[in-house]
């Protein structure tokens, strides 16, 4: 109270808001020297904008008569600036340093807090400041004047050795052809500094038109200082509280605000996850965790959601590791997207996302420095995979994150068969990607079957294999009621669920034993007898495994041409991988089986010649080819298949010879082409039929 009676209030004046200028004004901030003044104290401008950068130069008379000019000083900086040459790009028309040029660069960012006041008659009338602006001398004119030296001595240069006799030497030149610019290069460019100079430069100046203080235009833009409308209806803003003015004197400062918290776009509640598609509910989640136990995942589904749904739904968005699912790699990198270190493309990124997983399908650790090694990525794309799927331990590598989920293999063994069959697809994709050794993939397997938290027991696949019987018993026992009539069978019956191809030598004169599937299986084998499992079941109708399978076989081998039977077996295991639980396929089918299938489906066995040192497997060197077609191109098509078994290899003008004696001049170019593109693959100028070469 005391410091009130001290400072009394002396006036109290009414505050008004003028709105007319408050997207328009600037406040300039730039020094005077008494040397830049004219005889009534004001000084010389003419000032040019750039409207998008807000970029102000303005040039400032330089008062040339004072006494503290100096004249030769001025005359010298303007000849080396301008030579002496004068024209209107002359920096200095006078050839005499008369003026100074001052550039803008932003005062503040936020000029939400400073205002101009205009009193008059006891009124403060305030406008807000759209910028402020401090104005520096610039130099620019040294560049120009550094840039003039360098052109004139470069034209002496010139003039010194046209004057030479003596004739230079011819030097080679290197003529470089830039490739086409990335969409990620370009959006690099547009963003170093660089090419923002380069395009702030580009931006033509607006020359401005410079009004005194006592000039009637200046006078008449002065008046827009003032409120236009002085009511109380107008002027609502300012009545405040003082707390709530003090406010808005004071607003709360951007970066404050910008610190809290906010809820990412692309976050949904649950309740709003289960408004989707059950496909998309969980495409969402396995996008965000990576990794997740089956049991788990139905837990976050809607009560009443079938677990038949769930487990059709996750095999389309992931893939199963060690009984647990892991999101595919293409939903985690879609197409178009790229890694953030190395600005790798998606396509490479999926290729080395799928080695680590399919590595922990082999074992139960990782190590961080093999991938590495074989995917060719940089650590840190390596340890964004290792990150989404594993834990690192110290002196050990890098963990599967979750515990082995037998439960879940004990319950689903027809979608733990159909995964296996499509990792069996990704696998040989890795191997001709990244070059493995079959080799290292058997020592690993081995690795594998040592650890005991992965481990699969031969009475465990058994145990698998006999519960999945008692499921199917009730449908087995009926199918068998309408094939014989022999009840006594239906109570021993088991099936042995096997769905890879089993690994034995076939050969022409060899029969297939038999004999452990009479054993355990009671004489049968596919739930049929052995002596009766041919083409011709009991009732004389043709087996649906055989035609099923003959179907596949003639289906694929129209489309091929030639296969050998290592692609061949390849092709079947992604054929069964696609096809729905328990179907029919999925009873075992034997090498023996597909190639006799292969023999009575119209295909016939190339013998090719491969040279002693050949690599090709055995499996490789077996080759069939879909001898008639129906087609008008069968009897070139077989013609070109009898070159193949005198040799591996051939060259196209022997080719085209030997076809020419055989068919005379009835073959044409396109016919020649037609057979070729149908069955064989150019490498190195030399024809090889599909599936043949050996690189």
């Amino acid at each position: 109270m005391e410091n009130e009676d001290d400072d009394p209030i002396i006036q109290e004046l009414d505050v008004y808001l003028a709105k007319s200028l408050s997207e328009k004004l600037y406040l300039f901030q730039y020094p005077i020297r008494p040397s830049m003044m004219n005889y009534d104290g004001v000084p010389h401008l003419s000032a040019r904008i750039k409207p998008k950068q807000q970029k102000v130069e303005l040039d400032m008379a330089i008062n040339t008569m004072s006494p503290n000019y100096c004249r030769s000083k001025g005359e010298q900086i303007a000849l080396n600036v301008d030579g002496t040459c004068n024209d209107d790009t002359s920096t200095y028309s006078t050839k005499l340093m008369d003026k100074q040029t001052f550039s803008s660069i932003q005062a503040a960012s936020n000029t939400s807090r400073y205002a101009v006041a205009f009193y008059r008659k006891g009124e403060i009338h305030v406008t807000p400041l759209h910028g402020i602006l401090q104005l520096r001398p610039s130099f620019t004119y040294l560049d120009k004047a550094d840039t003039k030296y360098r052109e004139r001595e470069a034209a002496n240069d010139a003039g010194d050795s046209s004057q030479d006799e003596v004739e230079e030497d011819v030097k080679q030149v290197t003529v470089r052809f830039s490739r086409p610019e990335t969409e990620q290069a370009k959006q690099r460019r547009a963003q170093s500094y660089e090419f923002l100079q380069k395009k702030q430069a580009e931006e033509s100046w607006v020359h401005l038109h410079y009004c005194g203080i006592k000039d009637s235009r200046s006078e008449h833009e002065k008046q827009y200082l003032l409120c236009q409308n002085q009511t109380m209806s107008e002027n609502q803003e300012l009545m405040k509280s003082p707390g709530e003015y003090l406010q808005m004197l004071m607003p709360p400062s951007v970066e404050e605000e910008a610190e809290k918290p906010v809820a990412p776009s692309n976050v949904l509640s649950m309740a709003q996850l289960r408004t989707l598609p059950l496909a998309d509910q969980i495409k969402i989640l396995m996008k965000n965790v990576k990794v997740i136990p089956f049991a788990n995942l139905m837990g976050l589904m809607a009560a009443g959601t079938e677990s038949i749904a769930v487990l059709r739904c996750i095999q389309q968005v992931a893939m199963l590791v060690q009984g647990n699912w892991v999101v595919k790699s293409d939903v985690v990198y879609p197409k178009e997207s790229s890694s953030p270190h190395s600005g790798v493309s998606a396509e490479v990124l999926c290729r080395g996302r799928d080695f680590v997983m399919w590595k922990f399908t082999q074992d139960r650790w990782v190590v961080r420095k093999e991938v590495a090694t074989v995917t060719k990525l940089c650590q840190e794309d390596v340890k964004d995979f290792l990150d989404q799927m594993a834990i690192p331990k110290i002196n050990k590598g890098w963990e599967f994150m979750l515990p082995f989920d037998e439960d879940f293999m004990k319950k689903h063994p027809d979608v733990v068969q159909r995964q296996s069959m499509l990792w069996k697809g990704i696998q040989a994709k890795l191997e001709k990607v990244f070059n493995l050794s079959k080799e290292d993939l058997m020592s690993k397997k081995a690795d594998m079957f040592s650890a005991s938290s992965t481990v699969i027991t031969g009475d465990q696949v058994l145990n698998m294999a006999r519960a999945k019987a008692k499921e199917n018993q009730a449908r087995l026992e009926k199918d068998m009621q309408k094939k014989k009539e022999q009840t006594k069978l239906t109570s021993s019956m088991t099936v042995v669920a096997d769905v890879q191809i089993k690994e034995e030598p076939v050969s022409d004169d060899e029969s297939m034993d038999t004999a452990a599937y009479e054993s355990f299986n009671n004489g049968m084998v596919n739930g049929v007898h052995a002596n009766e499992n041919s083409d011709e079941s009991m009732n004389g109708e043709k087996d649906p495994v055989a035609k099923e399978l003959m179907e596949f076989v003639e289906s694929i081998f129209r489309r091929q041409f030639v296969l050998t039977m290592s692609e061949l077996k390849r092709l079947f295991n992604l054929h069964l991988a696609s096809l729905p639980p328990g179907h029919i396929l999925f009873s075992g089918i034997s090498d023996k089986m597909l190639q006799e299938t292969v023999l009575n489906s119209g295909c016939k066995q190339i013998m090719v010649p491969f040279p002693p040192q050949s690599t090709a497997t055995p499996e490789e060197q077996k080759v069939f080819a879909l001898w008639t077609c129906g087609d008008t191109y069968d009897k070139e098509r077989q013609a070109l298949l009898e070159l193949f078994s005198k040799g591996h290899r051939l060259r196209r003008n022997m080719i085209q010879t030997r076809m020419s004696q055989e068919f005379g001049e009835n073959l044409t170019k396109q016919q020649l082409d037609k057979v070729l593109k149908d069955c064989c693959v150019c490498y190195g100028g030399m024809w090889y039929l599909k599936g043949t070469v050996q690189s």
